[in-house]
């Protein structure tokens, strides 16, 4: 084999094709939502799909990084190709989605707001995929695995299909989303902003399929969990917003509470 050819790991790969390929069948389901919106089709199940696609590329995301981080398979290959698949995913399909719901009534000035949000995404990931090739001392190196330096943009995409679907629920029945509709021009500008802010926010890496917790505590979490399926509809916007605030909340947490949150420190993990 040529020793200059990436390696390339199935099992965090796949997790990532299935990122790309959730990314892909939101932006056709959203073209679809514009075609049956033209002939004054209801378009309400489409958007549906569009944003349980994303949400889905979301897990997919959260996937793959701990898959090659468990069998210990992280590489340069599975770094671009993450942020490529990121691009359409978190990137392209939100901004087509805003822009088809509400941004197409401002014309031209629709078109920047979309592309400011696509923009803004795509850099964040090149300078992400830049700092991490980076050479890095041991220090350096674990605050660069335990912070996002910014909103990150699957965050920031899971956020607006959240809330989207909120508002779609809101508006059980309606063929449009109703007023409503016009908050997310501004959520994608601020969103913009935030993934370029200087606000940081925890990557939970240390947390893994080996990551050990009390039984009251997984119970906990399976309740969330289950709670959230069940309500589909709201819950998850509630979390991704959670999310979003926690960032501005956590400098004022004390370090103790911040490591019991986040699983920075004093983890107990199998050996």
């Amino acid at each position: 084999m040529n020793r200059h050819e990436p390696k390339i790991y199935l099992l965090p790969n796949l997790m990532t094709a299935g990122n790309l390929f959730c990314g892909f069948a939101a932006v056709l389901k959203i073209i679809e939502a514009a075609l049956l919106n033209n002939n004054g089709d209801p378009v309400a199940h489409s958007y549906h799909e569009a944003l349980a696609f994303i949400l889905g590329a979301c897990v997919f995301d959260l996937l793959d990084g701990r898959v090659a981080r468990l069998g210990g398979h992280e590489s340069p290959f599975g770094r671009e190709f993450d942020s490529l698949a990121d691009v359409v995913s978190f990137g392209l399909a939100p901004a087509l989605l805003v822009y088809q719901i509400v941004l197409k009534d401002f014309h031209r000035t629709g078109w920047v707001i979309a592309f400011v949000y696509l923009l803004c995404g795509t850099l964040r990931l090149a300078r992400f995929n830049c700092i991490a090739a980076l050479p890095k001392e041991e220090d350096e190196i674990k605050q660069h695995c335990n912070e996002f330096i910014g909103f990150p943009i699957p965050a920031a995409a899971g956020l607006i299909a959240s809330l989207t679907l909120f508002m779609l629920w809101l508006e059980e029945g309606e063929r449009t989303i109703g007023r409503w509709k016009f908050a997310l021009p501004a959520l994608l500008l601020f969103l913009s902003f935030m993934m370029f802010s200087h606000v940081r926010y925890p990557s939970f890496k240390g947390l893994s399929w080996r990551t050990q917790r009390s039984l009251p505590r997984f119970l906990l979490i399976i309740v969330v969990l289950v709670f959230a399926g069940l309500n589909y509809e709201w819950m998850p916007a509630i979390l991704f917003v959670t999310f979003l605030l926690y960032g501005f909340i956590r400098p004022l947490l004390s370090r103790p509470m911040r490591a019991e949150i986040e699983d920075e420190a004093d983890m107990k993990t199998d050996e």
